[in-house]
């Protein structure tokens, strides 16, 4: 399969602005994968394509989260298994449901975040809770790294900003840390499905690799952001990208 010189410009240019806004948000999905089926990749190499460019964005920004000290080396180690393990049952599950029949709730559930977002205060310092027992705290980040997971290998849409509300409404974590924790799970995940699609031979790597140097540098670009422009900045980007998907499988549902 053959892809211009111009088109795989585009692509990386694509992957770029989606690591940015994926190292943040989540949701870069919205911006690489469409920019693939453009070039005329197959819908099922556009998939596998954009997660074997995906996940370098999702190491990096996991990388400059860690070197600003906002991923939780404790938590993580539960909670990387659990998105790994949980990527790979969602995959199975698409054998036995098709994922289509989740999009109506999945917009219900994204009016939901947009909601929670546009009336969560951010807290002071004084405000922040007191942090729970660390066996509490990972026990239920193991849970939503199993849930969000399962739910990103089966269906996708979201997982990010999923991720993130999970994080900052059960353990009481500021936006751009939640934003950190998404990572380790983003990461996860994406590796899983890595392995599932290239075991396929879906991904097409002469397109993802020259977008991986883009989405990571992106990405890496974007997590920076986030560690500087805290939680005021996190909560606009999620709220962009939670409208974009809301308009998105909305039109998908009424054109069903």
């Amino acid at each position: 399969m053959d892809v211009s010189a111009l088109h795989l410009i585009l692509l990386c240019v694509a992957a770029l602005i989606a690591g940015m806004v994926d190292a943040i948000a989540g949701g870069g999905g919205l911006i690489s994968l469409p920019a693939l089926l453009a070039a005329g990749l197959p819908p099922h190499v556009a998939l596998g394509t954009n997660k074997g460019q995906s996940v370098f964005g999702s190491f990096a920004a996991l990388v400059r989260f860690s070197r600003a000290g906002l991923v939780d080396g404790n938590l993580a180690r539960v909670t990387f298994p659990f998105g790994l393990g949980g990527a790979f049952g969602g995959a199975a599950l698409v054998l036995l449901v098709k994922p289509e029949v989740l999009k109506p709730l999945v917009l219900v559930l994204l009016i939901a975040v947009a909601v929670f977002l546009a009336f969560r205060k951010s807290p002071r310092p004084g405000d922040m809770p007191e942090p729970g027992p660390p066996a509490r705290a990972r026990a239920i980040g193991a849970l939503i790294a199993l849930a969000i997971g399962t739910y990103d290998g089966f269906f996708g849409p979201g997982t990010g900003t999923f991720l993130i509300v999970a994080f900052s409404s059960l353990l009481g974590h500021g936006l751009a840390r939640a934003s950190a924790d998404a990572k380790v799970v983003n990461f996860a995940s994406n590796l899983a499905s890595v392995a599932l699609f290239a075991f396929k031979g879906v991904v097409l790597w002469k397109v993802a690799l020259p977008m991986a140097g883009a989405q990571f540098a992106g990405a890496y670009l974007g997590a920076h952001l986030a560690v500087k422009g805290g939680d005021k900045l996190v909560r606009k980007v999620v709220l962009g990208v939670v409208l974009a998907l809301v308009l998105k499988l909305g039109h998908d549902v009424v054109t069903a």
